[in-house]
């Protein structure tokens, strides 16, 4: 089966092969040297809606067209409705539905996508999905939501923005109650709610989320990402020295990730007069704010492929305060370069950072904590060596074939219930079994 994806260059469209998508998502898995085909998903039709497929180069667009590539070598169909714009930074796999957006709150990095237009519904229909999956409840996850339902389609959503969160950074903090009222009542009209950690499931299940849990980390790229692509060369076009210490922050560069903190805790470690030099990957509004407020630091813009694996594994350091992560796709990262993180003691982070072994967590927003922890790490060698290993073998248990095919167990539990059998898995739940995948974890509501 060769799909065919549609890339938005300058306002016209261009035909791409899957083959030639599939080279844009880095070194994608492939089990035994060989892509599968025509297995566990064979025939079945699965409609993506999301709020970011092609428009962002972040962790969420990267993870989906992981997830639409290893659905196509599990011989499945997919259709994917999102929001793009004229010269979208990713060449994305599949075939992609436009769907009309507009800019939140006037950041262009956030996209809200607003409804399923006539032709968008008509090419759905042509389609005839035999499964929906929402990564975005949005106003277009709403109409997905109502068109699953009103055609007898199972749904299912996975879990990518912590939303309430969000919204406490973007001065509209009276809409949390809100927000949760409907996420409540969305998700559970899912027959599966996908979440990227533990600590993701615990957080939902505070506010009354528990319906459908199921377990479906991230993955990284272990060849991309490795200390062995540390560059004494790349320190020293920098201006680095062989023996100082890189402090590093990778994300996109607005104030949700933590940024404050960390430029709190760069300007703490100068104040006391300890050797460092600090380093931020990644581009966005908050930027010329940060160049001006930490002078010394260095900002290399956004980065990606050998040049982001290089900056990681160049560093010594990873600081990332951010609160708002579902899983941390870039602490994994920085793990898997080496590196000991700091990390908020937050959803996301607190699953991936073993506190005192692979990295330091520190209560968010706490910027003294955060200073204590950095200052430990730069000036301990060993410990800082030690930790950096650990986080590395850590790291090595993400692997994303083993992710991508939990996945495909969910969905077979749903399309094709007739091949799996029950087991115990997380104290509760059935798992699917025998038809090549790895068995499905199930958050029951005791667990979270």
């Amino acid at each position: 089966m060769e799909g065919r994806g549609l890339t938005q260059r300058g306002g016209n469209t261009q035909s791409i092969t899957h083959t030639q998508a599939m080279a844009s998502v880095p070194n994608l898995e492939k089990v035994n040297g060989t892509v599968r085909r025509g297995a566990a998903l064979d025939g079945e039709r699965i409609a993506l809606f999301s709020g970011a497929y092609n428009h962002i180069a972040d962790g969420v667009t990267m993870t989906l067209n992981r997830l639409v590539a290893h659905l196509h070598e599990q011989g499945a169909d997919v259709l994917i409705f999102a929001p793009t714009i004229d010269e979208p930074p990713v060449e994305h796999v599949g075939e992609l539905v436009p769907i009309p957006s507009f800019h939140f709150y006037g950041y262009s990095d956030y996209i809200v996508s607003t409804s399923l237009t006539q032709a968008a519904r008509a090419r759905l229909d042509a389609f005839a999905p035999t499964l929906i999956h929402v990564a975005t409840p949005d106003f277009l996850g709403f109409k997905a939501l109502r068109y699953a339902k009103k055609h007898g389609i199972p749904l299912v959503s996975s879990y990518h923005t912590h939303f309430a969160a969000y919204l406490e950074y973007y001065w509209v903090p009276f809409t949390v109650g809100m927000v949760w009222k409907y996420l409540r009542w969305y998700y559970a009209q899912c027959e599966h709610l996908y979440v990227p950690s533990e600590s993701m499931a615990e957080a939902l299940a505070d506010y009354g989320i528990t319906h459908g849990i199921r377990l479906w980390q991230r993955g990284v790229d272990m060849d991309r990402f490795h200390p062995s692509h540390r560059s004494a060369v790349w320190r020293q076009a920098l201006g680095i020295d062989d023996d100082e210490v890189v402090i590093t922050f990778v994300s996109r560069l607005v104030w949700e990730k933590g940024l404050k903190v960390y430029a709190e805790v760069i300007e703490g470690l100068t104040a006391r007069g300890i050797p460092h030099r600090s380093l931020i990957v990644g581009d966005g509004p908050a930027r010329s704010e940060l160049v001006e407020r930490l002078p010394d630091t260095l900002f290399t813009g956004h980065l990606e492929g050998e040049a982001l694996a290089r900056a990681y594994a160049s560093s010594d350091v990873f600081l990332f305060p951010s609160d708002t992560e579902t899983f941390g796709n870039v602490t994994l990262e920085a793990m898997a370069s080496g590196l000991p993180a700091v990390c908020a003691d937050a959803t996301g982070s607190r699953s991936l950072v073993v506190d005192g072994q692979t990295g330091l967590l520190a209560p968010p927003f706490d910027a003294g904590r955060f200073l204590k922890a950095a200052e430990r790490l730069v000036t301990d060698h060993p410990l800082r060596r030690e930790m950096g290993w650990k986080a590395l073998e850590r790291a090595q248990t993400y692997a994303w074939s083993a992710v991508l095919d939990r996945i495909v167990g969910y969905y077979v539990e749903l399309l094709r219930p007739e091949t799996t059998v029950s087991a115990k898995v997380a104290g509760d739940g059935h798992a699917a079994a025998n038809i090549g995948v790895s068995q499905p974890v199930l958050l029951p509501p005791s667990s979270v």
